[in-house]
């Protein structure tokens, strides 16, 4: 496909949200209009699409949306888009809308929908968004920065009131089948024991952490849990509490609040970087593949190779945790 036959692309973000994705829209919407080209926002993601729920995007319509958390398109999911009578439809409702090419916002469920969408030869560019930051094809997805820092800044006020208890918190974080929210934040906040999905704990050990943390004289622990680990904070306190390790524990879970706030200065910069890019990738006519970060450059990656492999924790940064958290 040549740059000359898109004249009008849609934008939608899909799947779970991430803060960055309203700045990745303003990029794309306000670098397709420089170039001539309409732009239709869709909202509610593929279900949206599939309803024809769209409006033409304008440069003011993105005005003013840079510093906000979430999506302005809104997001859902849709498991009608996982059949092929889902996407058949989305596909008519694309070309009788008269448009050209898509560009699609989200995590790995969004990329393999973009994926199906390209396979009927639909132009189609992915962007990565997803605070697990598990998506191969990119360093760094959209909203990683800013919901580490969001639960960065969670763990630091527990640890006050920790130490003013002496009490051991477990803390979950999101990462159904990623820890690398809670590898990181185990990290920069000093926590004393990290449980992933990755590497499995026992009961036996997280109190082995604590109760030695205990006997050197510390006076609170963090430990930070990612959802998806086997090990379940209320089953670790219970257990904990019910045994002398010197601390008492007590469970916060976090949930969607990393979600949610005000991008960072990271993530609008990446995001805006990937909305550029991604415009650009389809106006040159590139199809089927997802925008990202990588070794400080944006880049495009096929999406079939994106969907086939998932980006997991640096081994590395476990070892960095167990040394440093002493």
């Amino acid at each position: 496909m040549t740059a000359t036959k898109i004249k009008r692309m849609g934008i939608l973000s899909s799947g779970g949200d991430a803060s960055g994705i309203n700045p990745c829209i303003r990029a794309a919407v306000r670098t397709a209009i420089t170039k001539n080209v309409e732009v239709m926002g869709i909202y509610e993601g593929f279900d949206g699409l599939i309803r024809g729920e769209m409006e033409e995007l304008r440069a003011r319509d993105v005005g003013g949306i840079l510093q906000r958390g979430g999506t302005f398109l809104r997001t859902a999911r849709c498991p009608e888009f996982k059949t092929k009578k889902g996407q058949r439809e989305a596909l008519r409702e694309l070309n009788e809308s008269e448009i050209d090419g898509l560009i699609v916002i989200g995590g790995d469920g969004s990329m393999h929908g973009a994926h199906a969408l390209a396979g009927y030869d639909f132009p189609v560019v992915g962007a990565p968004a997803s605070i697990d930051n598990d998506i191969y094809g990119t360093e760094m997805s959209i909203g990683v920065d800013t919901a580490l820092n969001t639960i960065m800044e969670a763990v630091d006020k527990l640890r006050d009131t920790a130490s003013s208890h002496q009490r051991a918190f477990l803390v979950e974080t999101m990462g159904r089948g990623c820890g690398y929210l809670a590898v990181q934040v185990g990290i920069v906040c000093g926590a004393e024991m990290i449980i992933v999905p990755e590497e499995e704990a026992t009961i036996d050990e997280v109190a082995e952490v604590l109760e030695n943390a205990y006997a050197r004289g510390k006076n609170s622990a963090i430990v930070v849990v990612a959802e998806g680990a086997k090990l379940k904070c209320s089953e670790i306190a219970a257990e904990l509490n019910a045994r002398d390790i010197g601390f008492e524990t007590r469970v916060t879970i976090l949930g969607h609040v990393p979600r949610g706030g005000s991008p960072t200065a990271f993530d609008r910069m990446l995001a805006s970087r990937l909305g550029v890019r991604a415009v650009e990738l389809l106006l040159d006519g590139k199809t089927d593949v997802m925008v990202g970060l990588q070794d400080g450059a944006i880049v495009g990656t096929p999406l079939e190779e994106v969907i086939s492999r998932k980006q997991s924790p640096n081994p590395r940064y476990f070892e960095i945790a167990r040394m440093i958290s002493r």
